[in-house]
C-alpha cells in the first residue's frame, strides 16, 4: 500500500501544482503538490476526506495544530474553519475528496440519524486509507455510478466506525436473491455503463445496502465484479485476435488507455503483454 500511495514523485520539482479529476455531481476529488502556505483558514460545505503522499501536511482545525503524514487519513467536517502548509521545508503532496453531506445521509439508511462526526481529524485507519485510495486511484476518469455507490456506501461506514458517539448495528442478513439476481444482471451488461437505478429495479434493495450485501456475499463490490467480467472478455478476445483497441472497446472500456490501467493493475502485466504470450503458444 505504502508504494502505491507515492505515486507521480518526479512531478514534486516542478512547483506547486493542482490537479483535478473530471466534475461529478456530488463528489470533487483532487491532486495537490504545495511547498509552503497552501491554503488561507476558509471552510467546504462537504466532507473532506483525503490522505498525504509525502511530506507533511499541517493545517489549523477545531482550534488544535494537526500534522498528517504519510499513509495517514484527513478527514474534515462540513463547515469547519481550516487552513493548510508544507510543514517541512521538503513540501507536502495529497489527495483529496470532497463528497457533498446529502450523499452520506443517503448511504446512511437512517434519516433520523445524525450525520457521522469523527473527532479525530488525522486518522491511523488502514480500512478507510484503502478506500480512500480506491476512490482516489484513477484520477483521469469519472467514476461510473455503481462505483461512486460503492465508494459512498464504503466512506460512510467507515466514517460511522470512527465516530466514538454511533452505536453500530449489525448488517450480517444478506438477501441472497437480491445479490444474486444483480451479479446475473452484471453478467448480462458488462459491455456498458449500467447505473445504480438499475440495479435497485432488478434487485428492490436501496443501492448502498445493495452494495454492502454484494461485498459480504462476493467480497468485492459491484463495480469491480463487472470491471473483472470486462477484463475476462479482454483476455478472451484478444487471445481470439482482436486488437488491443478493439478488446477494450467491446468490453464497454472508456478507451485502450482506461482498458490498459485496469489490465495490469489486476493481472500484473499489460495487455500487450499478454498478447504476445497467447500468440506464443498459438
Amino acid at each position: 500500500m505504502t508504494q502505491e500511495i507515492t505515486p507521480g514523485l518526479e512531478r514534486l520539482c516542478t512547483g506547486d501544482w493542482v490537479r483535478h479529476a473530471p466534475f461529478q455531481v456530488g463528489i470533487q476529488r483532487i491532486e495537490a503538490f504545495f511547498s509552503g502556505e497552501a491554503y488561507a483558514p476558509h471552510r467546504h460545505d462537504t466532507y473532506s476526506i483525503g490522505y498525504t503522499i509525502v511530506g507533511v501536511q499541517s493545517f489549523d482545525y477545531r482550534g488544535t495544530r494537526l500534522d498528517s503524514t504519510p499513509g495517514r487519513v484527513i478527514v474534515l467536517h462540513p463547515d469547519e474553519i481550516h487552513n493548510g502548509e508544507a510543514g517541512t521545508e521538503q513540501g507536502f503532496h495529497y489527495r483529496m475528496i470532497y463528497i457533498e453531506p446529502s450523499m452520506i445521509r443517503e448511504a446512511l439508511c437512517r434519516p433520523a440519524s445524525a450525520l457521522p462526526f469523527v473527532r479525530d481529524a488525522v486518522l491511523d485507519d488502514p480500512r478507510l486509507l484503502k478506500i480512500v485510495h480506491s476512490a482516489l486511484s484513477e484520477m483521469d476518469a469519472v467514476m461510473e455510478p455503481i462505483a461512486l455507490d460503492g465508494i459512498t456506501a464504503h466512506l460512510t461506514d467507515s466514517l460511522l466506525a470512527n465516530d466514538a458517539s454511533t452505536i453500530g448495528s449489525a448488517r450480517n442478513l444478506i438477501d441472497t436473491r437480491a445479490v444474486g439476481l444483480a451479479r446475473e444482471y452484471l453478467q448480462a451488461n458488462i459491455c456498458r455503463t449500467v447505473a445504480s437505478r438499475e440495479l435497485e429495479l432488478v434487485t428492490g434493495q436501496d443501492r448502498y445496502e445493495l452494495a454492502r450485501q454484494f461485498r459480504t456475499a462476493y467480497g468485492t463490490s459491484p463495480y469491480r465484479y463487472l470491471t473483472m467480467r470486462r477484463l475476462d472478455k479482454v483476455r478472451f478476445d484478444i487471445a481470439r485476435g482482436l486488437t488491443l483497441a478493439d478488446a477494450a472497446i467491446n468490453a464497454g472500456f472508456s478507451d485502450q488507455a482506461h482498458m490498459t490501467r485496469r489490465f495490469k493493475a489486476n493481472f500484473g502485466l499489460s495487455p500487450g503483454s499478454w498478447q504476445r504470450l497467447v500468440r506464443s503458444s498459438a
